[in-house]
Formats: C-alpha cells, sequence, structure tokens
C-alpha cells in the first residue's frame, strides 16, 4: 500500500530532526529561517520518493525545488513551523502531499515530537495513528480560532488584525500555534473550528488540506473560491460550511482583492 511506504519513508526523515544537532540561518529576514535540519530532511526526502515512484515531479520549501513536469507530484515541506523548530517548541512537522494528475491522493503530517501523525487518502477517510478523526460539531459561538498575521509581510498586519479582531468577537477565543498544517490538522481531528492565514505556500497546505478535508472539514481562498497549489494562497478553513461561509465573509469585507502576486 502506498500510503504505509510513504509513512515509513516520513518516520525515517523524522529522525534527522529529532537525532541532529543544527544550524540556522536567514533566507530573507529573522522571521524566515531555514536550518540544516529542513534541508537535510527535504534530501532525504525526495531521495526516497523519487525511488518510491521513478520519474516523479517536486515541489518543494527548500532551495527552490520545483519539477511538475509530472503526473506524479510530491509536495513537501521539510518542517512546517521551522521557527518553532529552532527554538526548540514542539509544535513543527513533516508534511508530505502526492498529486496524481492535478489531485491530491494521499497525505502525511508528522510531527515527531508529540509523535502524532495524520494520514489521509483521496475517500477514505483521514486518521491520527491510525485511528479515524472527524471535524467537531461546535457552532461559531463556540469555536476556537487559529489565525496568524502573515510575519513574512508585516505590511499585510493591518488587513489581518482586522479579520482577527472581527472574529474576536464572534467565536470562543483564538489560538495561534506556528505551523499552518498542523493548525489544520488540530481542526481536522476536532480540536479547533477555524483558521485563518493571509498568505501560506502550497507545501503549507496541500497535505493538511486533504486530511482536513477527509475529516469532514472544508477550505477555500477569498470570496469562497477554490484554492490552488501552485502559488500563495489566502486560506479560509472550518469544521462546518456554515463556519466556512461565517469566516469567508468577515475575510472578504477586510480583505476585498489579494493584495500580493507572489
Amino acid at each position: 500500500m502506498l500510503l504505509n511506504e510513504i509513512i515509513e519513508i516520513v518516520r525515517e526523515a523524522s529522525h534527522i530532526m529529532t537525532d541532529r544537532a543544527f544550524t540556522v540561518r536567514e533566507k530573507h529576514g529573522l522571521e524566515d529561517l531555514v536550518t540544516s535540519s529542513d534541508v537535510a530532511v527535504q534530501e532525504f526526502l525526495c531521495s526516497r520518493l523519487s525511488a518510491l515512484l521513478p520519474g516523479s515531479g517536486f515541489l518543494c520549501e527548500e532551495e527552490d525545488v520545483k519539477a511538475l513536469d509530472s503526473r506524479y507530484v510530491w509536495i513537501i515541506d521539510p518542517i512546517d513551523g521551522t521557527m518553532n523548530f529552532a527554538r526548540h517548541i514542539p509544535e513543527c512537522a513533516i508534511c508530505v502531499a502526492l498529486e496524481v494528475d492535478g489531485v491530491m491522493e494521499s497525505a502525511v503530517v508528522y510531527n515527531p515530537f508529540r509523535d502524532e501523525l495524520f494520514t489521509a487518502e483521496r475517500g477514505r477517510g483521514a486518521f491520527l495513528n491510525g485511528s479515524p478523526i472527524h471535524v467537531s460539531q461546535r457552532p461559531l459561538e463556540d469555536a476556537v480560532f487559529e489565525c496568524a498575521l502573515c510575519n513574512y509581510r508585516k505590511e499585510f498586519e493591518p488587513q489581518c488584525s482586522a479579520v482577527i479582531s472581527e472574529m474576536f468577537h464572534r467565536v470562543n477565543d483564538i489560538r495561534r500555534f506556528g505551523s499552518c498544517a498542523l493548525e489544520m490538522c488540530y481542526i481536522a481531528m476536532g480540536r479547533f473550528e477555524l483558521h485563518f492565514e493571509m498568505r501560506v505556500q502550497p507545501w503549507d497546505i496541500a497535505a493538511a488540506g486533504l486530511i482536513l478535508r477527509e475529516a469532514g472539514g472544508c477550505i477555500c481562498s477569498l470570496h469562497g473560491s477554490v484554492h490552488t497549489y501552485r502559488r500563495p494562497e489566502l486560506i479560509c478553513c472550518a469544521n462546518s460550511p456554515e463556519n466556512l461561509s461565517a469566516l469567508s465573509a468577515v475575510v472578504s469585507r477586510h480583505i476585498p482583492e489579494i493584495p500580493y502576486t507572489d
């Protein structure tokens, strides 16, 4: 079974995160870091996954790895939550998604520090450590809202803050963990209900997006549009269509159009 082989490879890659010392450098400033472990994990995953499906393509975060001219494309974030990882905060994960003919088919998100392995295959449900998971049934007023302030593009803080401020008065509480993939998986397993982020990359959401949908959740981009996996996206996620509609309406009111092109 292909998913089991992906899981085995991801678990092997996790030892690079947990067993090795690492160095840290800036990519585009203090907010955007890369560690030697990010690079080593990605190199390991690309090597092992390309052997699993010879001729497959890749879309990866580090070192600008983009090879998309294949019916099979691996979308990889070697460590989602690098800032957390660099500071020894255990909210970070390896993310691997397999896209086949433009459709997301398999997904793994693994946090080795908590030993939480989220998995999904299209049409077969979502799982945490092998047990089925599902979104909660909590309404908006009892929802916990996960959010971010677009740390890499701080000029967009006013729009993000406006969304967060309005939503804070309509939900139960708010949270921020520093890993978009894990935050989406936490909605999938029923810990939380809503997530908004102004600008995320394909590798941040490809695996977690399939897991969330297979757990009964829903995702959209601005004005309810379908998000893609080829460019930075604004995303809204929720445990129900009603909660997604409420969040999307608030976001669209404060952000009527995407203010970036890359």
